[in-house]
Protein backbone atom coordinates (compact mmCIF):
# COMPACT_ATOMS: atom_id res chain seq x y z
CA UNK A 1 0.00 0.00 0.00
CA UNK A 2 1.34 3.61 -0.97
CA UNK A 3 2.84 5.93 1.77
CA UNK A 4 -0.26 8.54 2.30
CA UNK A 5 0.52 12.05 1.11
CA UNK A 6 2.20 14.32 3.28
CA UNK A 7 0.60 17.79 2.40
CA UNK A 8 1.57 20.61 2.77
CA UNK A 9 -0.74 23.70 4.20
CA UNK A 10 -1.67 25.87 0.96
CA UNK A 11 -2.26 30.02 1.64
CA UNK A 12 -5.40 31.25 -0.26
CA UNK A 13 -5.50 34.64 -0.35
CA UNK A 14 -8.38 36.41 -1.50
CA UNK A 15 -9.08 37.60 -5.38
CA UNK A 16 -10.93 40.53 -6.34
CA UNK A 17 -13.91 39.33 -5.06
CA UNK A 18 -15.07 37.80 -1.99
CA UNK A 19 -13.23 34.19 -2.72
CA UNK A 20 -9.85 32.88 -2.50
CA UNK A 21 -7.40 30.63 -4.78
CA UNK A 22 -3.89 29.49 -3.57
CA UNK A 23 -1.29 31.97 -2.86
CA UNK A 24 0.99 30.21 -6.36
CA UNK A 25 -2.36 31.13 -8.59
CA UNK A 26 -2.70 35.17 -7.40
CA UNK A 27 -0.86 36.38 -10.75
CA UNK A 28 -3.36 34.67 -13.14
CA UNK A 29 -6.90 34.95 -13.39
CA UNK A 30 -8.93 32.33 -12.11
CA UNK A 31 -9.83 29.37 -14.00
CA UNK A 32 -13.58 29.03 -13.01
CA UNK A 33 -15.14 32.15 -10.54
CA UNK A 34 -19.28 31.54 -9.90
CA UNK A 35 -20.97 34.38 -9.11
CA UNK A 36 -24.21 34.33 -6.95
CA UNK A 37 -24.93 31.02 -8.78
CA UNK A 38 -28.55 29.74 -8.16
CA UNK A 39 -30.90 27.45 -9.82
CA UNK A 40 -34.47 26.43 -9.25
CA UNK A 41 -36.82 23.75 -9.83
CA UNK A 42 -40.54 24.66 -10.47
CA UNK A 43 -40.83 26.63 -6.51
CA UNK A 44 -37.73 24.46 -5.45
CA UNK A 45 -34.28 26.70 -5.02
CA UNK A 46 -31.99 23.58 -5.62
CA UNK A 47 -28.83 26.14 -5.72
CA UNK A 48 -28.63 29.32 -3.78
CA UNK A 49 -26.49 32.31 -3.80
CA UNK A 50 -23.26 29.97 -4.92
CA UNK A 51 -19.51 31.75 -5.11
CA UNK A 52 -16.68 30.19 -5.98
CA UNK A 53 -13.16 30.57 -7.33
CA UNK A 54 -10.79 28.18 -8.48
CA UNK A 55 -6.80 29.16 -9.28
CA UNK A 56 -5.34 27.58 -12.49
CA UNK A 57 -3.41 24.90 -10.56
CA UNK A 58 -6.17 24.72 -7.26
CA UNK A 59 -7.00 21.03 -6.10
CA UNK A 60 -10.47 21.81 -4.76
CA UNK A 61 -13.04 20.09 -2.98
CA UNK A 62 -17.02 20.59 -2.65
CA UNK A 63 -18.36 18.35 -0.06
CA UNK A 64 -21.84 18.64 2.00
CA UNK A 65 -24.30 15.86 3.35
CA UNK A 66 -26.87 13.94 0.52
CA UNK A 67 -28.68 16.05 -1.13
CA UNK A 68 -26.87 19.22 -0.44
CA UNK A 69 -26.41 20.30 -3.97
CA UNK A 70 -22.93 19.36 -4.69
CA UNK A 71 -23.91 17.19 -8.37
CA UNK A 72 -26.47 19.95 -9.02
CA UNK A 73 -23.42 22.33 -9.47
CA UNK A 74 -21.33 20.39 -11.49
CA UNK A 75 -24.46 20.53 -14.17
CA UNK A 76 -24.79 23.90 -13.96
CA UNK A 77 -20.99 24.25 -14.54
CA UNK A 78 -21.14 21.95 -17.36
CA UNK A 79 -24.22 23.05 -18.65
CA UNK A 80 -26.65 20.12 -18.42
CA UNK A 81 -28.77 22.71 -16.15
CA UNK A 82 -28.96 26.22 -17.65
CA UNK A 83 -28.55 28.69 -13.84
CA UNK A 84 -31.75 30.85 -12.89
CA UNK A 85 -29.42 33.48 -12.16
CA UNK A 86 -25.72 34.42 -11.29
CA UNK A 87 -22.43 34.32 -13.59
CA UNK A 88 -20.25 31.46 -14.52
CA UNK A 89 -16.71 32.91 -15.65
CA UNK A 90 -14.79 29.87 -17.05
CA UNK A 91 -11.27 31.12 -17.75
CA UNK A 92 -12.66 34.63 -17.58
CA UNK A 93 -15.32 33.79 -20.38
CA UNK A 94 -19.28 33.69 -19.33
CA UNK A 95 -20.25 30.49 -20.23
CA UNK A 96 -23.95 31.72 -20.02
CA UNK A 97 -24.45 31.28 -23.82
CA UNK A 98 -22.27 28.06 -24.63
CA UNK A 99 -24.48 24.24 -24.53
CA UNK A 100 -22.27 21.21 -22.60
CA UNK A 101 -20.54 20.74 -26.10
CA UNK A 102 -19.00 24.42 -25.96
CA UNK A 103 -18.29 24.33 -22.19
CA UNK A 104 -16.23 21.03 -22.97
CA UNK A 105 -14.32 22.88 -26.09
CA UNK A 106 -13.91 25.85 -23.97
CA UNK A 107 -12.08 23.66 -20.92
CA UNK A 108 -14.81 21.37 -18.40
CA UNK A 109 -14.04 17.89 -18.44
CA UNK A 110 -16.23 15.74 -15.69
CA UNK A 111 -16.50 11.98 -14.41
CA UNK A 112 -19.85 10.89 -13.00
CA UNK A 113 -21.38 9.27 -10.03
CA UNK A 114 -22.46 6.35 -11.86
CA UNK A 115 -20.17 5.17 -14.23
CA UNK A 116 -20.34 6.26 -18.05
CA UNK A 117 -18.05 4.42 -20.09
CA UNK A 118 -18.87 2.43 -23.57
CA UNK A 119 -18.55 -1.17 -22.30
CA UNK A 120 -18.87 -2.76 -25.48
CA UNK A 121 -15.88 -0.64 -26.62
CA UNK A 122 -12.13 -1.46 -26.11
CA UNK A 123 -10.53 0.76 -23.21
CA UNK A 124 -8.13 2.51 -26.18
CA UNK A 125 -11.45 3.27 -27.60
CA UNK A 126 -13.01 4.64 -24.62
CA UNK A 127 -10.25 7.23 -24.60
CA UNK A 128 -10.17 7.87 -28.11
CA UNK A 129 -13.38 9.17 -27.61
CA UNK A 130 -12.57 11.67 -25.57
CA UNK A 131 -10.27 13.21 -28.10
CA UNK A 132 -12.44 14.33 -30.26
CA UNK A 133 -11.14 17.92 -28.95
CA UNK A 134 -7.57 17.53 -30.70
CA UNK A 135 -7.98 14.71 -33.04
CA UNK A 136 -10.47 15.42 -36.22
CA UNK A 137 -10.68 14.51 -39.75
CA UNK A 138 -12.97 15.22 -42.25
CA UNK A 139 -16.40 12.74 -43.35
CA UNK A 140 -14.69 11.67 -46.69
CA UNK A 141 -11.29 11.22 -45.11
CA UNK A 142 -12.63 8.92 -42.62
CA UNK A 143 -14.37 7.01 -45.23
CA UNK A 144 -12.01 6.34 -47.66
CA UNK A 145 -9.43 5.65 -45.31
CA UNK A 146 -7.21 8.97 -47.37
CA UNK A 147 -3.58 9.13 -45.90
CA UNK A 148 -4.95 12.24 -43.54
CA UNK A 149 -7.19 9.71 -41.72
CA UNK A 150 -4.08 7.43 -40.94
CA UNK A 151 -1.93 9.89 -39.50
CA UNK A 152 -4.85 11.15 -37.04
CA UNK A 153 -5.13 7.21 -36.14
CA UNK A 154 -1.70 7.15 -35.42
CA UNK A 155 -1.35 10.53 -33.48
CA UNK A 156 -4.84 9.13 -31.84
CA UNK A 157 -3.27 6.01 -30.10
CA UNK A 158 -0.05 7.62 -29.18
CA UNK A 159 -2.01 10.02 -27.35
CA UNK A 160 -4.76 7.38 -25.82
CA UNK A 161 -1.81 5.42 -24.73
CA UNK A 162 0.33 8.08 -23.18
CA UNK A 163 -2.46 8.97 -21.37
CA UNK A 164 -3.40 5.60 -20.47
CA UNK A 165 0.32 5.16 -18.83
CA UNK A 166 -0.75 7.43 -16.22
CA UNK A 167 -2.66 4.86 -14.53
CA UNK A 168 -0.62 2.03 -15.61
CA UNK A 169 -3.49 0.82 -17.70
CA UNK A 170 -1.50 0.59 -20.99
CA UNK A 171 -1.63 -2.64 -21.29
CA UNK A 172 -5.48 -2.86 -20.92
CA UNK A 173 -6.00 -1.40 -23.80
CA UNK A 174 -7.77 -3.89 -26.17
CA UNK A 175 -9.16 -4.93 -23.16
CA UNK A 176 -13.56 -4.39 -23.37
CA UNK A 177 -14.04 -1.48 -20.72
CA UNK A 178 -16.96 -3.57 -19.37
CA UNK A 179 -14.90 -6.16 -18.39
CA UNK A 180 -12.78 -4.24 -16.04
CA UNK A 181 -12.61 -4.11 -12.18
CA UNK A 182 -14.76 -1.36 -10.96
CA UNK A 183 -11.56 0.48 -9.86
CA UNK A 184 -10.25 0.52 -13.02
CA UNK A 185 -13.35 1.65 -14.59
CA UNK A 186 -13.24 4.71 -12.37
CA UNK A 187 -9.80 5.18 -13.60
CA UNK A 188 -10.71 4.69 -17.57
CA UNK A 189 -13.65 6.99 -16.92
CA UNK A 190 -10.60 9.97 -15.62
CA UNK A 191 -8.42 9.36 -18.64
CA UNK A 192 -11.06 10.02 -20.86
CA UNK A 193 -12.05 13.24 -19.80
CA UNK A 194 -8.30 14.30 -19.60
CA UNK A 195 -8.17 13.18 -23.29
CA UNK A 196 -10.74 16.24 -23.88
CA UNK A 197 -7.53 18.15 -22.71
CA UNK A 198 -9.34 20.02 -19.89
CA UNK A 199 -7.95 22.97 -18.17
CA UNK A 200 -10.61 22.29 -15.28
CA UNK A 201 -11.09 18.67 -14.39
CA UNK A 202 -14.27 17.94 -12.30
CA UNK A 203 -14.50 14.39 -10.32
CA UNK A 204 -17.91 13.20 -9.16
CA UNK A 205 -17.07 10.91 -5.59
CA UNK A 206 -14.05 9.64 -7.97
CA UNK A 207 -13.20 6.88 -4.95
CA UNK A 208 -16.91 5.84 -4.67
CA UNK A 209 -16.14 2.16 -4.18
CA UNK A 210 -12.75 1.72 -3.94
CA UNK A 211 -10.90 0.11 -0.83
CA UNK A 212 -8.47 1.83 1.13
CA UNK A 213 -5.63 0.92 -0.99
CA UNK A 214 -7.03 2.25 -4.31
CA UNK A 215 -8.45 5.30 -2.61
CA UNK A 216 -5.02 6.03 -1.82
CA UNK A 217 -3.06 5.42 -5.30
CA UNK A 218 -6.28 8.02 -6.69
CA UNK A 219 -5.01 10.68 -4.61
CA UNK A 220 -1.62 10.09 -5.60
CA UNK A 221 -2.95 10.26 -9.18
CA UNK A 222 -4.72 13.22 -8.62
CA UNK A 223 -1.78 15.27 -7.59
CA UNK A 224 0.74 13.61 -10.37
CA UNK A 225 -2.19 15.14 -12.89
CA UNK A 226 -2.19 18.63 -11.60
CA UNK A 227 1.09 18.33 -11.44
CA UNK A 228 1.56 16.77 -15.17
CA UNK A 229 -1.33 18.67 -16.80
CA UNK A 230 -1.13 22.10 -14.75
CA UNK A 231 -4.44 21.86 -14.75
CA UNK A 232 -7.20 22.59 -11.90
CA UNK A 233 -9.07 19.73 -10.59
CA UNK A 234 -12.36 20.68 -8.30
CA UNK A 235 -14.15 17.01 -6.76
CA UNK A 236 -16.68 16.25 -4.98
CA UNK A 237 -16.49 13.28 -2.43
CA UNK A 238 -17.52 11.54 0.49
CA UNK A 239 -14.17 10.51 1.95
CA UNK A 240 -12.64 13.07 4.43
CA UNK A 241 -9.53 11.46 4.13
CA UNK A 242 -9.35 12.12 0.34
CA UNK A 243 -10.98 15.79 0.61
CA UNK A 244 -8.49 16.43 3.65
CA UNK A 245 -5.49 14.73 2.50
CA UNK A 246 -4.87 16.82 -1.51
CA UNK A 247 -7.40 19.52 -1.17
CA UNK A 248 -6.41 23.01 -0.83
CA UNK A 249 -9.76 24.98 -0.78
CA UNK A 250 -12.87 23.33 -0.02
CA UNK A 251 -16.70 24.88 0.00
CA UNK A 252 -19.24 23.25 1.74
CA UNK A 253 -22.51 23.23 1.26
CA UNK A 254 -26.21 22.27 2.68
CA UNK A 255 -29.59 22.54 1.34
CA UNK A 256 -27.77 24.13 -1.44
CA UNK A 257 -26.26 27.21 0.03
CA UNK A 258 -22.41 28.11 1.19
CA UNK A 259 -22.48 27.17 4.48
CA UNK A 260 -18.27 27.25 4.87
CA UNK A 261 -15.07 27.89 2.37
CA UNK A 262 -11.55 27.76 3.66
CA UNK A 263 -8.49 25.21 3.84
CA UNK A 264 -8.51 21.87 5.48
CA UNK A 265 -7.79 22.75 8.66
CA UNK A 266 -10.45 25.23 8.82
CA UNK A 267 -13.07 23.31 7.12
CA UNK A 268 -12.83 20.21 9.66
CA UNK A 269 -12.86 22.68 12.94
CA UNK A 270 -15.92 24.87 11.42
CA UNK A 271 -18.94 24.41 14.24
CA UNK A 272 -21.65 24.28 10.81
CA UNK A 273 -19.69 21.72 9.10
CA UNK A 274 -19.70 19.72 12.24
CA UNK A 275 -23.38 20.48 12.69
CA UNK A 276 -24.18 19.95 9.39
CA UNK A 277 -22.63 16.26 8.84
CA UNK A 278 -23.38 15.08 12.95
CA UNK A 279 -26.44 17.10 13.63
CA UNK A 280 -26.82 19.61 16.79
CA UNK A 281 -26.76 18.29 20.14
CA UNK A 282 -29.38 18.03 21.74
CA UNK A 283 -29.65 20.68 24.94
CA UNK A 284 -30.07 18.46 28.09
Amino acid sequence: MSEPIKRKPTKLVPVPSTNKIPERDINKAPILECRHLGIDFGGLTAVNDFDMAIGRTEIAGLIGPNGAGKTTVFNLLTKVYQPTRGTILLDGVDTHPMNSVQVSRHGIARTFQNIRLFGNLSVEDNVKVGLHNQVRYGMVQGILRLPGYWKKEKLAHESAMELLSIFGMQDLADHQAGSLPYGAQRRLEIVRALATNPSLLLLDEPAAGMNPSETAELMENIVKIRDTFHIAVLLIEHDMSLVMGICEGICVLNFGEIIAKGTPDEIKNDPQVIEAYLGKKREV
